[in-house]
């Protein structure tokens, strides 16, 4: 048989957007296109279904391709002697820079290496070779001081200034938000004149970096943690231009941070707006394409204390978008941070997620990877312009420190961390293991059990004129874990809480509906018993009574509640159930249901945090 062309173009004719509209429309059967396909961020942004093909030429992401980016292992141990063994161990591992942490910076998170003095800086860094490495150093109003112990610790042993690869990489203004007091103007002329030492002595380094971790911790939009760290880095140049360093030298002396969340795409667009953002301060400075160093860490936001293994899969999504966002560093925060300070497995791991996506996925053999893409370039193009809008409005009212101090800036931001808690709470943004499918009969994880000497625990915090109300940082499955942790405080005392799940009628009838309701209340910390099928009321009944479970739920389909639900209410009611729960909304059979005993309903989108702290606060008023 001859062979013949195949033309893919005859069998599968080209089509339009506007088909694919056509086709929508008609499968939409007049329901709105905009409600039903498009969603918004945070920041108003519309998402469509459907993107072109877009030009890339106007971004560049600023890595080279061939070149990775640097794997920056997180330092934060407060004995000195632990921190340099964890050091040499994390750089022996393949990690190829390091950030050290002091306490009280607002990313120490309650650990931090005490370095207090050139003898302690000396102990924490013994064998390394300073020049070998990318270091980075979170010092806060240590900064200056620290900065000047490691130009003369480089020059005892023989390191030339102009070989190291340093950033210190405080935000006086994001330390500010986070703490409530500082002082601004001190610490950044104390920056400036750690830049002219730099200078002076041929070191490449930065001395600030605006930090968008603090604002992301806090809950606030990509838009406004770019905005804030555009008005933190025009804050900067001003300060700079009073102790007289032009506005490019000024640049080069200053870095970014910005957290990297498991909102993938999110994330990515963030990254390469940040790039746009920061040429377009360099223009309104009237220089060229300055470098930006674009650092990135893991969102402390997104991890939780809970089936915390589910931290490693949120880490290695965002260290794959700041990577593929063109990020020159990242940090990978060990899965265990939220319970306390990292063990060896947990820091090789860390280390690990990034040699993975560098060597074996080949990540940075690719400059800008979404490149082109029709979804980031828009998301990437809209997202600088809201944070550019966000960062006037800012300037407008007087600057970075002006807002903070009318509290303009933490009221917007704890709007939005309040409706993203409202969707947490109800499901919409689901946690896996948390609010979602989480584990009751998870395995302890072990930390280290290290705390900062009393003396050094503000080391890095600083105090001062300026006062604010503070931007706390949250991580968003904290309300869930506090429920856990109520229902883990009851088993402790022998009463574990336990929710009963009343099946009606057959087992295709009840299966979905159980599985739903175990899920729910697993999230509160609640056993289920039951969820099998029962011969009748009486074998149901007596089920109840042996469990020893405060809360029952039925659980069966609309047609068999119609039947039976109400008799089972009463019944349960009358064996001693604390609150007889139905899964599944009532409809019609509300009056009726709620009559015979029925005093709430589980299902999609109820406000699961609400309902269950009721029914720890019930139980525990029993």
């Amino acid at each position: 048989m001859a062979e013949q062309d195949l033309s893919l173009s005859e069998i599968f004719p080209a089509q339009t957007e506007d088909d694919w509209r056509r086709l929508v429309e008609k499968s939409l059967a007049g329901a709105p296109f905009e409600k039903k396909l498009v969603s918004r961020t945070r920041d108003g942004i519309a998402l469509s279904p459907l993107y072109s093909q877009r030009e890339a030429g106007l971004f560049v992401a600023g890595r080279p391709a061939a070149e990775p980016w640097r794997v920056i292992q997180r330092v934060d141990l407060p004995d000195l002697a632990a921190a340099n063994a964890q050091v040499l161990t994390d750089l022996e591992g393949g990690a190829t820079g390091l950030e050290i942490v002091l306490p009280g910076v607002p990313a120490a998170h309650g650990g931090g290496v005490p370095l207090a003095d050139a003898d302690a800086f000396a102990k924490a860094l013994a064998g390394v070779a300073l020049e070998a490495i990318s270091l980075r150093v979170d010092a806060g109003s240590a900064s200056a001081g620290l900065g000047r112990i490691l130009l003369a610790e480089a020059a005892a042993n023989g390191v030339a200034a102009a070989d190291l690869d340093v950033a210190f990489v405080d935000d006086p203004l994001a330390r500010l938000a986070a703490t409530g007091a500082g002082d601004v103007s001190a610490d950044l002329a104390a920056a400036a004149a750690l830049a002219g030492e730099f200078a002076a002595k041929g070191v490449k380094g930065r001395v600030l970096s605006a930090d968008g971790r603090v604002w992301h911790a806090a809950g606030a939009s990509e838009a406004q943690e770019l905005a804030a760290a555009a008005a933190a880095i025009v804050a900067f140049l001003r300060a700079f231009e009073a102790a007289g360093i032009a506005p490019e030298a000024a640049l080069a002396r200053i870095g970014v941070t910005l957290a990297a969340d498991a909102e993938q795409f999110a994330t990515i667009a963030k990254f390469r707006a940040m790039r746009l953002l920061w040429n377009r301060i360099a223009e309104g400075c009237g220089v060229g394409p300055v470098p930006l160093a674009l650092h990135a860490e893991t969102a402390w936001r997104m991890m939780t204390r809970r089936d915390v293994y589910v931290n490693s899969l949120r880490t290695t999504i965002a260290c794959f978008a700041a990577g593929i966002g063109g990020a020159d560093s990242v940090t990978v925060l060990p899965f265990t941070a939220p319970l306390g300070l990292a063990d060896g497995f947990a820091r090789r791991l860390a280390r690990n997620t990034q040699t993975v996506l560098i060597e074996e996925s080949s990540l940075a053999r690719v400059a800008d990877p979404a490149a082109g893409s029709g979804y980031v370039e828009s998301l990437t193009h809209e997202l600088a312009a809201a944070a550019w809008g966000l960062f006037q409005g800012i300037e407008a009212e007087g600057g970075l420190l002006a807002a903070l101090k009318s509290g303009s800036l933490k009221a917007a931001i704890d709007k939005v961390k309040a409706a993203r808690l409202s969707a947490v709470a109800t499901r919409r943004e689901p946690i896996t293991g948390t609010s979602e499918f989480p584990d009751l009969a998870e395995a302890r994880v072990e930390v280290l059990d290290m705390a900062v000497p009393a003396a050094f625990a503000g080391l890095g915090a600083g105090s001062g004129p300026d006062e604010v109300a503070a931007l706390a940082p949250h991580r968003v499955a904290e309300s869930f874990e506090a429920l856990r942790e109520r229902a883990d405080a009851a088993a402790a005392k022998g009463a574990a809480p336990g929710v009963f799940l009343a099946t009606l009628g057959p087992v295709a009838a009840f299966t979905a509906r159980v599985t739903f309701a175990r899920n729910f209340f697993a999230a509160g910390g609640f056993a289920s018993a039951g969820g099998v099928e029962y011969a009748d009321a009486d074998a149901l009944v007596a089920a109840f009574r042996d469990s020893g479970a405060q809360l029952a739920c039925i659980c069966s389909s609309d047609v068999v509640y119609a039947e039976k639900a109400a008799d089972a209410a009463r019944a349960l009611k009358a064996a001693g159930a604390g609150q007889v729960y139905l899964a599944g909304r009532p409809g019609d059979l509300e009056a009726a249901l709620g009559a015979a005993g029925v005093g709430s309903y589980v299902f999609v989108g109820a406000d699961v945090l609400d309902i269950l702290s009721r029914a720890h606060d019930m139980i525990a008023a029993a």
